[in-house]
């Protein structure tokens, strides 16, 4: 029986796992960490009072956990997952949930059949500059989206091109299904559905079989576009989103951190048009988007709920990748 409190296994206990850790004071416990390095482990367990695990396939099926943050290399993404929702644990998938779309179909069976909640974490949606776009769009006062325009990368550090993310094997891609999937989520969150209608994955300067630089091409069935542009090769840190509508546009900006201030601009059109007038919106503070995913999934937990976003939603995003890795796309 779950106990008051959710008891998490973090599975992957490098920067990603300390994030999902670190964001569970005072809303959950950490029961186990779990990482094929044992000094990882044993470091962030230290922190949590938490047990020491070197084995996934063991860790997700304790008696002591409840639910399971995945945060591993890609290739292990899914099959910790499916393990997991089989034997009746939620999970927190970090993204991009799996290397390709299908690689998740068996999670998704795994967790209707033991009732289990499976949420990917896209945690850029709870970014306080998107909360608040999304509060404005959702009052109306955008009118209906026209398109999103939206670039976002970093330079990598040397040695990037030996790392795990340069092995295929390992990371299923490069900078699409790196950077490039948060964009593409954030673009369906505010548009929907999308279908791909031209991209091209070029690796410009990193030596590795993996793409450091995607651009897309997306729409919607009535025609609205989104046009992103994911980098490797941003040697000024880059995040800048714009959402356009047909009565304002909103222009998000920096993450905070080396990117710069996490900014929202609102410039709403006028009846007589010419320059708009402009609120801006600051938010120089810690990113507390972790916290606030994390939050909302142990709501879904205790709801009930189908969380958001969900298996479908990451799925969705990755057939928007898959196009790029053809032959004629690159």
């Amino acid at each position: 029986m779950m106990s008051s409190e959710l008891r998490f296994a973090v599975i992957g206990c490098g920067l990603i796992g300390q994030k999902r850790a670190k964001s569970a004071l005072g809303q959950a416990s950490i029961s186990v960490c779990c990482d094929s390095v044992p000094a990882k482990a044993e470091a962030l367990a230290r922190g949590h009072g938490a047990a020491v695990e070197t084995n996934w396939q063991s860790a997700v099926v304790r008696d002591d956990v409840d639910a399971v943050f995945v945060c591993t290399t890609h290739n292990l993404l899914a099959p910790i997952a499916e393990r997991a929702a089989l034997h009746g644990k939620h999970v927190l998938i970090e993204k991009p949930g799996a290397r390709r779309a299908c690689e998740l179909d068996a999670v998704a069976a795994a967790a209707r059949k033991r009732g289990a909640r499976v949420r990917v974490g896209f945690n850029h949606r709870y970014h306080r500059a998107f909360q608040k776009a999304r509060e404005i769009y959702e009052s109306g006062v955008a009118g209906d989206l026209l398109f999103i325009r939206a670039r976002y990368g970093h330079g990598g550090r040397i040695g990037y091109d030996r790392e795990w993310r340069a092995i295929p094997e390992l990371s299923g891609g490069g900078e699409a299904i790196d950077q490039g999937i948060h964009l593409i989520d954030l673009a369906r969150w505010f548009l929907g559905d999308l279908k791909f209608v031209s991209g091209r994955a070029p690796t410009y300067f990193w030596n590795m079989p993996v793409e450091d630089n995607a651009f897309f091409l997306l729409e919607t069935d009535s025609q609205q576009v989104a046009f992103l542009h994911a980098s490797w090769t941003e040697w000024k840190n880059l995040f800048s989103f714009e959402i356009c509508g047909r009565m304002a546009k909103l222009e998000i900006t920096g993450l905070g951190g080396s990117y710069g201030t996490e900014r929202l601009a609102h410039y709403q059109m006028l009846p007589e048009m010419g320059p708009p007038p402009a609120t801006i919106y600051e938010f120089p503070m810690p990113d507390n988007s972790w916290e606030l995913e994390l939050a909302d999934f142990i709501n879904d937990i205790r709801l009930g709920r189908e969380p958001r976003p969900c298996i479908h939603d990451a799925q969705a995003a990755l057939r928007l990748i898959e196009p790029l890795y053809a032959p004629a796309a690159r």
